[in-house]
């Protein structure tokens, strides 16, 4: 089996460098040639266009900074839709817009071609260690052929569901973890300007009952589940801390834009009679707002926490 590799920067170097440890019969093409001095001496080949490294491989891979890049590399005159050998394989790790993945996956299956999006996660330091995640949409089939070699560049390959859900899964991540950031760091200046160390704040924060868990798994129990009743902690309760919290930052001057909005909401679920359920049944009314039903049995959610550990 022969691999082509596209895009082999910051995050394409070290994934590609790491087939070439695993390997593979392996083929580098970039912009920059210099960047591939490294996988040359470890046994790859040099392909001076994307148009020689798709007619000579079976499976290829594609590392690209967006979109457009993307695009380019497909849909070129010289691209990957012209010279891919009939039932190669195309698995792009480049974090992609969603319509798009979805748009080419059409014209490539036409040709007899297969195309599964695979963003990564994991930075540079992930891609370099192996310790990484690849998030896969696409033909299930297809996937599970590919299972060893998806291995050769990261230990979580998981398989999301059809052609795009991948690049949705890596999206709601990356948003996600900016966004719990961002109130995490508007409650550390609320209490560093209350005159708490930052550095016993923070790990203040690391111990309590949050900062012991990983970030998103207390999600699976009432949110995941829609199951707020008996609370673990009510409604009413966590309304009073918030508010506490949010009259402090109003004495000494620090903007909580985030704070007050879930002030706003956790209100608004009070002023429905949710009081006596538990805390995070406000998050409910953003299903509602969206107009989506997530409703997961434990035993589902139990499963995915004895997979992962």
């Amino acid at each position: 089996m022969k691999i082509g590799f596209i895009g082999i920067g910051t995050m394409g170097g070290h994934m590609a460098f790491n087939l070439c440890k695993a390997g593979y019969a392996l083929t580098v093409n970039d912009l920059n040639r210099k960047l591939a001095d490294r996988h040359l001496a470890a046994g790859a080949q040099w392909a001076d266009s994307v148009k020689s490294l798709a007619q000579d491989s079976d499976v290829i891979f594609t590392s690209l900074p967006g979109p457009n890049e993307v695009k380019g590399v497909a849909l070129g005159a010289e691209g990957l839709l012209e010279n891919m050998k009939k039932g190669a394989v195309w698995f792009d790790l480049s974090t992609n817009s969603v319509s798009l993945i979805r748009e080419l996956e059409v014209v490539f299956s036409k040709k007899g071609l297969h195309l599964l999006d695979a963003p990564v996660s994991g930075g540079p330091k992930g891609a370099k260690s192996g310790k990484m995640a690849l998030l896969i949409g696409g033909n299930k089939a297809v996937f599970e052929q590919h299972d060893k070699l998806l291995h050769a560049i990261g230990d979580q390959i998981l398989y999301i569901g059809e052609i795009g859900a991948g690049t949705v899964a890596k999206l709601v991540h990356n948003c996600a973890g900016y966004a719990v950031q961002s109130a995490i760091s508007e409650l550390l200046t609320l209490g560093v300007k209350a005159g708490v160390d930052p550095v016993s704040l923070w790990s203040a924060m690391r111990q309590c009952a949050l900062g012991r868990m990983r970030t998103f798994d207390r999600m699976g129990n009432q949110f995941m589940q829609h199951k707020f009743d008996p609370p673990d902690f009510a409604l009413k309760l966590a309304h009073k801390d918030v508010t506490l919290a949010t009259e402090l930052g109003r004495e000494i001057g620090v903007p909580m834009k985030i704070a007050n909005l879930t002030y706003a909401e956790m209100t608004e679920a009070l002023n429905r009679g949710w009081g006596h359920l538990d805390s995070r049944s406000f998050l409910a009314l953003q299903k509602e707002r969206a107009g989506v039903e997530i409703k997961v049995s434990a035993e589902a959610i139990q499963a995915v926490l004895d997979r992962d550990g």
